[in-house]
């Protein structure tokens, strides 16, 4: 298994309308060969700090994913998000191999 986590820090008046976004997402990467999970995380001590954690099948799934056509689609959707603040936000990418479970 592979393990992607996208690590964002939000305003903290703005973390509820993120999660928000997150509970309403399209669901296309559900789709996608070799996917497996979606959780959005909350840092509990630190609760503007939200972690996006997918979990695929290999790491080439998750490439096939991030080269795709509806990934660059979902994307280019975020940056026209009209909260420019939001939308300016880079994530830290944490990528994993899994070697137990």
């Amino acid at each position: 298994m592979y393990i992607v986590q996208s690590v964002v820090e939000v305003p903290l008046e703005k973390v509820e309308e993120v999660i928000g976004l997150y509970r309403n997402r399209s669901r296309s990467v559900d789709k996608q060969p070799g996917f497996l999970s979606f959780q959005l995380l909350q840092n509990e001590p630190k609760p503007e700090e939200l972690i996006v954690h997918m979990t695929w099948e290999s790491k080439e799934h998750y490439v096939a994913w991030v080269t795709s056509e509806d990934f660059k689609r979902i994307h280019e959707l975020e940056k026209k998000y009209p909260d420019q603040e939001l939308a300016s936000i880079k994530p830290v990418v944490r990528r994993y191999h899994v070697r137990a479970d």
